[in-house]
């Protein structure tokens, strides 16, 4: 079992309070990822669960259990840095072992694990380098298999791919997710990738100044974002919100992929004026930047549009638009919202 839970946490560096009020419940079993802007308190959160900083007030629970007063080591805990910090000396079985040394595990034990969490992550015909004799995925498994012999019931990776190039970092990110199939067991992941929280993780804890901003699966964070940070922090490009369409005080949001250029206006969509600035080419899509009276709108198409150098309509389909209050949290899109959405539309086309 694996289930943390945190209540009511708080944590301050001086009269800097990085964590105001922290509340947050990790599911046995799960891969979470903690994801936000740096600064945003995501490291400083893994490293109290680690036990490697102490809150100022509140609990931390790993099954059940307070572990605020308890040693990292006796957590039942391993945790997996960006730097990997590997022993240079000594060979990878050595880095591997040194912690079931220290533990008085006997010899014939110690190879067994050894062997077995190898073959796993794939480090038998490395076991007699050195560090220096590695690349950086293999310094990166020699670093997972050294948590792994612990039998941990959760797993901290603080950016354990940051290092990496994009390709590595790619193909590790599989390795990750197939080696938590494998274990079944709880994955605690910090990135400030979003791409990475996206693709990794089954529930993303998104995270800003020490506030949860949202936590959810990554389809529902994408699809149904609660607010202004979220739905502009998750997707690339980001989510398009524009205010004064119709109200002072409320702010209307939409995807670049759910946005089209036409000729001309369409029944039961959001409609205005747009001019082309720039058009990339990405191989099966063309990412457009154009210029309208609500500031600069980014719209994702499938294809080229034909006759795209002049004046354009952007149009999107009601339901996949999105509004925020003045908060700039989400608020229900209903009938009095589209109503004026309507005729937002048919003033545009008087004018």
């Amino acid at each position: 079992m694996g289930s943390i839970k945190l209540q009511n946490i708080t944590k301050q560096f001086g009269e800097d309070v990085v964590i105001p009020d922290l509340n947050l419940e990790i599911e046995d079993g799960s891969f979470t990822v903690l994801v936000g802007p740096s600064g945003c308190g995501k490291s400083t959160t893994l490293r109290m669960i680690a036990g490697l900083e102490t809150p100022t007030s509140g609990s931390i629970f790993i099954d059940d259990q307070d572990v605020v007063e308890i040693a990292p080591g006796k957590r039942g805990i391993a945790m997996v840095f960006q730097n990997y910090a590997l022993y240079p000396t000594m060979t990878v079985r050595e880095n591997i072992e040194f912690g079931l040394i220290n533990k008085k595990m006997p010899k014939n034990e110690r190879d067994e694990i050894i062997a077995e969490i190898c073959e796993i992550v794939g480090l038998n015909e490395y076991l007699d380098r050195k560090p220096s004799k590695l690349s950086g995925g293999q310094r990166q498994r020699v670093a997972l298999a050294r948590a792994m012999v612990k039998k941990p019931k959760v797993f901290l990776m603080d950016e354990p791919l940051s290092n990496l190039d994009a390709k590595l970092r790619a193909q590790m990110r599989t390795e990750l997710i197939q080696l938590h199939k494998r274990l079944g067991t709880t994955f605690v992941y910090v990135t400030h990738d979003q791409v990475e929280a996206m693709s990794m993780g089954d529930r993303i804890v998104l995270m800003d100044k020490g506030v949860v901003m949202q936590a959810s699966s990554p389809r529902e964070m994408y699809h149904n974002p609660q607010n202004v940070f979220t739905s502009r922090f998750i997707g690339t490009p980001p989510m398009n919100v524009v205010k004064n369409i119709f109200a002072d005080d409320l702010l209307m949001g939409f995807r670049p992929e759910k946005a089209h250029l036409s000729l001309e206006s369409k029944q039961e969509h959001l409609c205005f004026d747009g001019q082309v600035m720039t058009k990339e080419q990405l191989g099966a899509e063309v990412i457009y930047t154009l210029d309208s009276q609500f500031g600069q709108i980014i719209v994702k198409e499938n294809d080229e549009m034909e006759n795209d150098e002049g004046a354009v309509k952007i149009v999107v389909p009601y339901q996949h638009v999105f509004a925020f209050g003045k908060d700039k949290n989400r608020v229900e899109l209903n009938g009095d919202l589209i109503e004026e959405l309507r005729k937002f539309n048919q003033d545009s086309r008087e004018v």
